[in-house]
This record gives structure tokens, sequence and C-alpha cells, in this order.
């Protein structure tokens, strides 16, 4: 049987979307100079041990201990400073706060369909998968939804790197992307600079706003500080939520017979989306440094060293999933990685499931047939570490 990978020809390096499972769990990558850790326990073991397997990498790439980089960052922090910066806006994303938008993402997916109404064929990232998303974390921060097309800009130069993290560059080449990355998102963090200091002469009811009035440990957050969070809270904000939905139309596309069950039955939209998590997940890998010796799988791994684990391999893992490459919208236990584990658990994982149903449950009751067109297929994102539609053309009459 074909798989939807097969079918749009997407990753053809992830093995595993194609049934080919990995030969072992954990694997050294001589080209690139990192071990690769496709199983399911192993990566469980890692996600959940920051000891062990830290998020700084400033041992192994030095330019990423500069300030400007890494201040702010939570993504790139081990505990405790990772823990005071995550406690400062985790109240925006507690269960009642997420629940309190639902009226609000139900009125802008409605708003972004009216604008369909009556058409033949429509793209589910322009039209919808995108600016939902953009549009609500934007709202959350307070920076304008308007500025959309901005944010989509800045967050494509972000995941347009075909080239997986490597290190051995003796030539200097992925220092020389790296460099030219950050100077061309360097408006965006001008962007950011100039609301965080019009916050601090006028604050509002807003994240933003929470964030340079903060304090950690008696002090005020550095504008830096400050920027390169919102930073990462404005881009990882809504990337998840748009490869979450189109992922997921995808997988019913694929499987009519589980489309019609879900249609049928919309307390299945939730575990679809699940489904469609850990059969196509969003961020396909994560990265980690030893920090000691350690031993995967049999395997002695030195200090210092990088491990790329790949949830989307653990996602399919056969000693943990019973036919990992069948999707089954009413899987149950799903226990999939795909929003990470332990202390990095994606912070937006709520909201991304709200949005999600929400918007999944408006596009079936509104489109009778949502089918892809082979005649005019998909484009995905092109970076290793992400699995997700760029455009997704969708036919509305059967």
């Amino acid at each position: 049987m074909t798989t939807l990978a097969d079918r749009w020809g997407i990753h053809p390096s992830q093995s595993w979307l194609h049934r080919r499972q990995p030969e072992h769990p954990v694997s050294f990558d001589e080209e690139h100079g990192t071990w690769d850790v496709y199983g399911y326990a192993e990566a469980v073991e890692i996600l959940g041990d920051h000891k062990r397997f830290s998020s700084d990498f400033s041992t192994v790439f030095p330019g990423m201990a500069d300030e400007s980089q890494s201040a702010g960052n939570i993504l790139q922090m081990d505990p405790p400073d990772h823990r005071k910066l995550r406690t400062l806006v985790s109240h925006a994303f507690t269960p009642k706060m997420v629940a309190d938008l639902e009226p609000r993402i139900a009125e802008l997916t409605g708003e972004l369909l009216d604008n369909v109404a009556g058409r033949d064929e429509f793209d589910l990232v322009t039209e919808l998968a995108y600016p939902l998303p953009v549009i609500v974390i934007a709202e959350l921060l307070g920076v304008p939804g308007s500025d959309r097309e901005l944010f989509r800009k800045w967050a494509d130069l972000l995941f347009t790197d075909p080239e997986p993290l490597s290190l051995n560059d003796e030539d200097g080449e992925q220092m020389r992307r790296f460099e030219k990355q950050q100077e061309e998102l360097q408006p965006m963090l001008d962007y950011l600079h100039a609301h965080a200091a019009e916050r601090r002469r006028h604050p509002r009811e807003d994240l933003l706003s929470k964030l340079v009035q903060a304090e950690v440990d008696g002090e005020q957050l550095t504008d830096l500080q400050v920027v390169n969070f919102a930073n990462i809270l404005l881009l990882a904000g809504h990337i998840t939520t748009t490869m979450l939905l189109g992922n997921t139309v995808l997988c019913l596309d694929g499987n009519p017979d589980q489309a019609e069950r879900v249609r049928a039955d919309r307390r299945l939209v939730p575990s679809a989306i699940e489904e469609s998590l850990r059969l196509l997940s969003p961020f396909a890998q994560v990265a980690r440094v030893t920090t000691t010796e350690v031993e995967l799988d049999g395997r002695k791994i030195p200090p210092n060293q990088v491990l790329m684990v790949w949830l989307s391999a653990a996602n399919h893992d056969v000693r943990q999933f019973d036919r990992p490459d069948v999707f089954d919208p009413a899987r149950d236990p799903n226990p999939h990685l795909a929003f990470g584990r332990g202390v990095h658990f994606c912070l937006g994982a709520p909201l991304a499931r709200l949005e999600g149903r929400i918007a999944m449950n408006v596009l079936l009751d509104r489109f009778p047939t949502l089918r892809t067109d082979p005649a005019n297929p998909p484009s995905f994102m092109v970076a290793p570490s992400t699995l997700g539609v760029r455009h997704l053309p969708l036919r509305t009459q059967a």
C-alpha cells in the first residue's frame, strides 16, 4: 500500500515514512559528525533527562554562546534558567486561558473561510492554516496581526535551509549560512525591539507588556532577552499549528474511509489530530548535547556529542506503536512525541490542539468535499527538521 510520503514524494530521507524502519535505534552519522537517535525508548530517555542531555549548544557551537543568540532563547536553555523564563509566560497557556480563546478562534476561522465561500478550490495554508494561528499569537503578544506577511517571510527564512546540522564544517559553509540567516532575520528582531520599547513606555494588557515588566531573580529582563523570547513565541507559536492543520487534512485525504468515519463522529476529531501528529510529525527532529558519557542502545557516547533525536522516527517505532504506518483516528493510547517530552514539552501544545480542533470541525461543516488535486499537488517545507506543507490546494467539489 502506498504511503502518504510515497504519494507526495515527501522527505525520502526519512525512511520510516516509507515503511522502512532504521536498522538500529542509535547510529553515528559519519558525514555530519552527529548521532542519530531513532528509537522511541531512547528518545524518551533523552528528552526526560536535561542533566545528561543538554539543550545548550555553546560547548559544541561557540557562536551560540554569543549573547545576541542565547539571551532569552528558552529553546537553548536548561533548568533552572529555562524554568524561570518559561514560568513568565506559562500563565498565558493554562487550560483556562486557552479555553477562553475558543470564541475568538472560532470567529477568526469563520471569517477566514468566508473569504473562500463559493470557490471550487482554495489553498488551505494561505487561506486558513497560516493566518489563523498567526493572528491568535500576534493578538496574545500584542503585535499587529495585519503584519502576518512579514512574519511569514521571517518564518520562511528559518525553515528553508535544506542542509542538516553538521559538526563537520571545515570549509565554514554551515557557519556562513547561519550568519546569513541571522543577518536576514535582523529586521524581525528590530521590529520586536520597537514594540518592546513601546510597551516599556506604554504597557498594555498583552503578553509583550508582561515580559517587559517581569522580573527574574529581582531583575527585569533585558531588551535582548525580551526580543529573543518574543521571537520564539511568535514564530514557534504559529508554525506548529500551520503544519498540524495541513498534515491532518493530508491524512484524511489519503484515507477516505477514515475521513468519512471522522465526519460521521466528530468526537474523533481530537484523536485524528493526535494521530496526524504521530504519523506526520511537524517537527521531525530536535537536538541535544551530551554532558557526560552516556550509553544508548548499547552504544557508549562521549560527552559533547550532538544527538539528533528523530521524533518522527520514534513515532513510527514498531516497538511502541502497533501498525505505525496506518492512520487510525481512534488510536488509543497514542503517546506520541510530536510535542516533545520533559522540560521542553511544547508550551503552545494546548493552543495548537484547540486551534486544530476548531478549524477542522469548521472545515468539515462547511465543505462536504475536501480533497487534494493530483494535478495541483501540495508543496512542502524543505528543512529536514520539519514536515509540513507550504501550499495545500484543496478541491471543494466532487
